[in-house]
């Protein structure tokens, strides 16, 4: 595949490519003669640097090159995507080239999001229009999961192929759109951010009032309106939404809250504050001379002030507070009505269906929910008698709505767009048809069909308390009953599972009860030895964080689908312990299975283990041993649980249960060389004397503990994890940083 364009986008798009591990050629403009790709090789520097790749070695996968000398290579690409400047000359004359050295039904796509598609192609042959669509990226690549794609004249196939290449590949998940201005996500969410920063300069409150108004209440991030300005940059401003506006027909009701005539951002732009990447904007953290401050822009005077806090809001939901009197309840009133307005007057001229453009908002502008389900959660009906009430229009689709009870009566807000849906095992179908076989507080077993059971955890970023080990005792239990296999998953987008819960430690370490909590580390060693000698294989299905607890859980499985983002590690140093659940005892295993020696594979275990280091995708899982060579990596994190019941499913045949481990320790020799290491770590002051003693702890499990016998049982080795964790538990330093972590979710370096 190729890449033409270097710049953040375009060397983003290869990155992503890459990461997939396609091969992809990155042109632009030729550099100096004694350079001619340092454009494009500067690109890839700028996505290692960003970390625009899932793993640095996927930059092998780029090959760079220039227009001038390397444009004919393009011959053997599948797909072209173009991603240079947005000038409509010279994308046109980009494609003339193009169009000379492609080959037959090789793909086209541009990236721009101010261009119309018809423009663009308007004297291509209709060769060349059958295979061209906009694939619209939003940026950084890697991250967003949006994918715009806008098919035009381009035939059913091309779109298929497009379609199946973004999700299943890249993970993307596709909205179609129609050629308008800005598409649909930005159409809809230039217009909000319009909506929800001029209404609060007119109402006369404050920046700290209107993003709490507009941010938890409206499902939207915690930045609100102003801190997002400030994130995507405040110069962007007369940038994009000029551009957006000289598109739009002058009736478009989004001239009508033009921000770029509006004076405090005009001003703010003349004094160059554009936001958390310059000198500030409606947030400022730091003044020129580097010393921390707290301070927003005052709305009316365009000076800053002392942050300040917004008084507690006390309403019951988004409709309440839009009733409430006064002028936070008449903002909300204004942002909601003006935005599902808004979205039902152009809905039928951006997209097929109103699915499409609540997907496109929910993924695209991480809204938790889109316009036309935020309309449900409030009311259609309502909405429309108090429009009705003041003379403001209202548009057929929103009237209609009301009349019959809502945009989705009869459906519940779904995760991705309906047409999608048949191609996903997502957990959130299966509990809306069928009762779970068991469930407790905290865990459930479900039927997934075809004889696969999924344990699904739902606590908290499923994070594990007793009601989960007892769930897994009773999954190891019930599955040969009815079924053949067994996934572990869930439906929680953010973790597989965030660790043990610290309450529990902390419970047990306050009461001084040294046997119960010997007993809860124990049992959950128990339980998960269970599941990896289960009599039917296991596999998980992993993605976002994964740490602690549901590290050890996901590596005690058979097999691991893991999602390309997944962020495995170890944490416990963090709280004062070492992993109890088999964590060391698995990682060292794997490490001798990749043929290292005890002596090694314990530093290596050690390693990971002390830096509390979270992998930053499923490569660096890999690269720490976290996952197996075997293990899947996908990009979509949406495929992640079917991949997983295809692969139990697989492994049911002939399968037969693990043979006790055997684990090779390095004794007495080993421990020295741990010793060493920590010594040195406390010389450079890079470890305190508390986080000392939880290393010497590690370093006793690790090789082995006090026997002579180099060759011990897993048994033996998580009777140690349990003995080290009740003597750190024993320690103030541990309870302090227990305490700590959970009230601030930060480390304490006591």
């Amino acid at each position: 595949m190729t890449v033409i364009g270097a710049g953040s986008m375009g060397s983003g798009i290869a990155a992503l490519l890459a990461s997939a591990g396609v091969s992809v050629r990155l042109l632009d403009i030729a550099g100096p003669v004694n350079d001619r790709n340092a454009i494009a090789q500067g690109g890839v520097q700028r996505q290692l640097k960003a970390e625009g790749f899932t793993h640095p070695g996927a930059a092998a996968l780029v090959e760079v090159g220039n227009l001038d000398d390397d444009l004919q290579t393009i011959g053997d690409s599948d797909w072209i995507v173009e991603a240079i400047v947005e000038d409509l000359a010279i994308k046109r004359e980009l494609f003339v080239r193009i169009e000379r050295y492609r080959r037959k039904n090789a793909i086209v796509s541009s990236n721009t999001s101010t261009i119309p598609l018809k423009d663009l192609i308007e004297d291509r042959s209709d060769r060349f229009r059958k295979n061209f669509v906009i694939t619209h990226f939003f940026n950084p690549p890697r991250r967003m999961q949006l994918l715009e794609v806008i098919q035009g004249y381009a035939d059913r196939e091309t779109h298929l192929r497009v379609e199946r290449w973004a999700t299943e590949l890249l993970g993307k998940s596709v909205v179609a759109c129609r050629d308008t201005p800005g598409f649909i996500a930005n159409r809809i969410g230039n217009y909000w951010m319009s909506v929800a920063s001029l209404e609060a300069i007119k109402s006369g409150i404050t920046v700290e009032e209107a993003d709490a108004t507009v941010g938890q209440p409206f499902g939207v991030p915690r930045t609100g309106v102003f801190g997002l300005f400030d994130f995507v940059g405040i110069n962007l401003v007369p940038l994009v939404w000029e551009s957006l506006l000289g598109m739009l027909p002058q009736d478009d009701a989004h001239h009508r809250h033009d921000i770029t005539d509006n004076e405090l951002f005009a001003s703010m732009l003349r004094r160059g504050l554009t936001g958390r990447f310059g000198p500030g904007g409606f947030y400022r953290r730091a003044l020129p001379d580097g010393s921390k401050v707290d301070e927003v822009i005052d709305l009316q005077s365009g000076e800053y002030r002392q942050r300040q806090s917004p008084s507690p809001a006390n309403y019951s939901g988004l409709r309440a507070l839009c009733e409430n009197a006064g002028s936070t309840g008449d903002y909300a009133w204004k942002v909601l009505s003006h935005l599902v307005q808004y979205s039902a007057g152009i809905a039928s001229e951006i997209a097929d269906d109103i699915d499409a453009i609540d997907l496109a908002m929910r993924i695209g502008y991480n809204w938790k929910f889109g316009p036309f389900e935020l309309a449900d959660e409030v009311g259609a009906d309502w909405i429309v008698a108090r429009l009705e009430q003041e003379g403001r229009d209202v548009p057929p689709l929103l009237r209609e709505a009301a009349s019959r009870g809502g945009f989705r009566p009869q459906v519940a807000p779904t995760t991705a767009s309906r047409e999608r849906a048949g191609r996903q095992l997502r957990l959130i179908d299966i509990k809306q048809k069928s009762a779970p076989i068991y469930r407790n507080a905290s865990a459930s077993l479900w039927d997934i069909g075809d004889g696969v059971a999924c344990l699904e955890t739902h606590t908290k970023l499923n994070a594990c308390d007793e009601h989960v080990v007892e769930a897994l005792q009773e999954a190891v239990r019930l599955v040969p009953y009815g079924h053949r296999t067994l996934t572990v998953g869930s439906g929680e987008g953010r973790a597989f599972s965030a660790g043990a819960k610290l309450d529990v430690f902390i419970a047990h370490v306050k009461a001084s009860d040294w046997a119960g909590l010997r007993n809860f580390v124990a049992s959950g060693q128990n339980a998960l030895l269970a599941l990896k000698y289960a009599p039917f294989p296991v596999v998980a299905a992993s993605w976002g964080l994964t740490l602690g607890g549901g590290c050890e859980l996901m590596m005690h499985c058979d097999a691991i689908v893991a999602h390309s983002e997944l962020q495995a590690g170890f944490p416990e140093r963090n709280a004062g312990i070492i992993p109890g659940w088999g964590g060391g005892t698995q990682l060292l295993l794997r490490h001798l299975e990749r043929g290292a020696a005890p002596e090694a594979a314990a530093l290596q275990a050690f390693i990971t283990i002390v830096g509390c280091d979270v992998s930053r995708s499923a490569l660096f899982a890999r690269e720490a041993a976290l996952l197996r060579p075997g293990d899947h990596i996908l990009m979509s994190q949406a495929h992640v649980l079917d991949r997983a019941k295809k692969l139990a499913l697989k492994l049911v045949d002939d399968y037969r249960a693990p043979d006790s481990a055997a684990i090779m320790v390095s004794g007495s020799q080993g421990r020295a060389a741990l010793q060493a290491k920590i010594d040195a770590e406390l010389a450079e002051r890079k470890f305190t004397q508390t986080d000392a003693g939880i290393a010497e702890e590690l370093a006793i499990v690790l090789t082995g503990g006090a026997s002579a016998d180099l060759k011990i049982s897993e048994a033996t080795m998580m009777a140690l994890e349990v003995d080290a964790i009740v003597e750190l538990a024993k320690r103030a330093s541990t309870l302090a940083r227990l305490e700590h972590l959970r009230s601030t979710n930060k480390p304490l370096r006591n």
